[in-house]
C-alpha cells in the first residue's frame, strides 16, 4: 500500500525526532540523518515506501556492542505476532534494546508480552503522535544533564528535599 503525501511528511518528522532522541542518548547519528530533506527521504526509501522500510539500527558512540533498533510496524494496532518477530530478530543479532513507533497502540496481549520479556530486552513504545515534535526543543523544557553524585547531593541539600521526592531520570537512557 502506497503512503499518502501527508503520511510521508508525517513519517519524516517522526524519523527526525527519533534520530535526535538517539543522538541525545549517545548513539552514532550523523547530522545529515537529522537534517534529511523530504526529497532525500523519498529518494532513500522510494515512492512506495512502507513503515517497515524505516527500521533503524544504531550503535553507541562509546560501545559498539551496545546497539538499538527502532521498528515502525505496519499494522495500526501491534499484536504479539509482530512482537515475536522483532524479538527474534533482536535475539539473532544480539541486540537487547529497541524502540517501537506504533501508529495507535499495542494490543493488551502485546503489552503483556513486553512485560514478560523485560528481563532480556528493553523495549520502549511510542505512538507516532508523540514523536511529531521533539519536546526537548520547546522553550519551556530546561536543558537536561547528568549529575555527579556530589552535584546530586548539593542539589538535594539546596532545595531541602529527599531523593525520593525528586523525579530521577535513569542514566541508562543517556
Amino acid at each position: 500500500m502506497t503512503l499518502t503525501e501527508e503520511e510521508i511528511k508525517r513519517l519524516l518528522r517522526i524519523r527526525k525526532t527519533v534520530m535526535q532522541m538517539l543522538k541525545d542518548r549517545g548513539y552514532f547519528v550523523g547530522d545529515f540523518e537529522i537534517k534529511m530533506t523530504r526529497e532525500q527521504f523519498e529518494s532513500k526509501y522510494g515512492n512506495n515506501m512502507k513503515r517497515e522500510d524505516l527500521v533503524i539500527n544504531k550503535t553507541k558512540r562509546n560501545d559498539s556492542s551496545d546497539q538499538i533498533y527502532v521498528f515502525f510496524p505496519e499494522e495500526a494496532k501491534v499484536g504479539v505476532k509482530t512482537m515475536k518477530t522483532y524479538t527474534n530478530r533482536m535475539k539473532s543479532e544480539n541486540v537487547f534494546r529497541a524502540i517501537l513507533v506504533v501508529q495507535q497502540n499495542l494490543t493488551p496481549f502485546a503489552r503483556t508480552c513486553i512485560n514478560e520479556i523485560s528481563t532480556k530486552f528493553h523495549l520502549e513504545v511510542f505512538q507516532e503522535a508523540e514523536l511529531l515534535v521533539n519536546i526537548k526543543e520547546h522553550v519551556l523544557v530546561p536543558e537536561h544533564q547528568v549529575l555527579s553524585n556530589e552535584e546530586k547531593k548539593t542539589l538535594l541539600e539546596r532545595y531541602t528535599v529527599k531523593e525520593t521526592q525528586v523525579r530521577i531520570t535513569l542514566t541508562i537512557d543517556f
